[in-house]
């Protein structure tokens, strides 16, 4: 058993694929802009269906347990300071509602991406995605500082898994803009 495997903040979604969204996965971005002075983070969500990924789901509620107890001396910040939340308090965007959870990770040192046989994949490769399938590790941490008490994840490693319905604006194909141009010679300026 590897040491990975014995500390108990660290949570594996490795069984069953769980939906990426809001991937910053190959270029370190920072929240709100930057312009609360934040440090650029890679990042990702990741949706957990609560039939499908009822395991991952206890999972990362025994690790928040351990967070809490370890290192915010047993006091519960509140749900809306935990990492993982209710898929109902996003239910206007594309993958959230009643029937999933998710949970927030980041980290400010680029997290492994890899593809199904663990070839490292960059951006160019148009892979992982918002919508896609994936498996991946976080490790969760308790905050207690200035800025607050939470229980939040750092992003160790994603691997994508299958392709899903893509997130967001859906491409629109030039066909159906636009007119074919006839090159008659003639000036369209």
């Amino acid at each position: 058993m590897s040491a990975q495997d014995q500390d108990p903040l660290i949570v594996k979604f490795t069984k069953v694929p769980v939906r990426l969204s809001y991937p910053s996965l190959f270029e370190a971005k920072a929240f709100g802009g930057g312009t609360d002075g934040a440090k650029p983070k890679f990042s990702a969500v990741f949706l957990l269906d609560k039939k499908r990924n009822a395991a991952d789901i206890k999972a990362m509620q025994t690790a928040i347990a351990v967070a809490i107890r370890e290192g915010l001396k047993g006091k519960h910040p509140g749900t809306d300071k935990i990492c993982l939340k209710d898929g109902s308090a996003k239910e206007d965007t594309d993958g959230y509602g009643p029937d999933v959870m998710f949970v927030s990770a980041s980290s400010e040192t680029r997290p492994g991406v890899v593809d199904k046989d663990l070839t490292p994949l960059v951006s160019a490769d148009g892979k992982p995605y918002a919508g896609c399938y994936v498996y991946a590790t976080i490790r969760l941490w308790a905050q207690d500082n200035k800025w607050g008490k939470r229980v939040n994840a750092t992003l160790r490693n994603v691997q994508f898994v299958k392709d899903g319905e893509p997130f967001g604006e859906k491409r629109v194909a030039p066909e159906d803009e636009f007119d074919a141009i006839e090159d008659d010679g003639e000036d369209l300026t």
